[in-house]
């Protein structure tokens, strides 16, 4: 199998943070684009996960449910379906 060069243009923090990930799961930067490239042709898609950070509003309903669901204020919980209609029903 013969190689090709592809050039690819990026930041010297992206090179370095690919670099340094590449290295620790074993491959080089070449291999793990390979790969990836690979990967892609072969699905035919491209799957882009963004790290799920909560912003700051949602870190703080999610402080209070806590708080809440500790102290037994505003806090139901739902076994089944049915009980899920009933809770919904009665919210009306």
């Amino acid at each position: 199998m013969s190689n090709a060069l592809l050039s690819i243009r990026t930041d010297d923090r992206t090179k370095k943070d690919i670099t340094e990930f590449a290295n620790s799961v074993g491959l080089s930067v070449s291999a793990f684009v390979t790969v990836v490239l690979k990967q892609a042709v072969k699905e035919g898609r491209v799957v882009l996960s963004p790290t799920l950070e909560p912003t700051p509003y949602l870190e703080k309903i999610m402080r209070e449910a806590l708080a809440d669901r500790k102290a037994g204020r505003n806090y139901t919980t739902i076994n089944n379906e049915a009980e899920l209609d009933d809770f919904f029903k009665n919210l009306q």
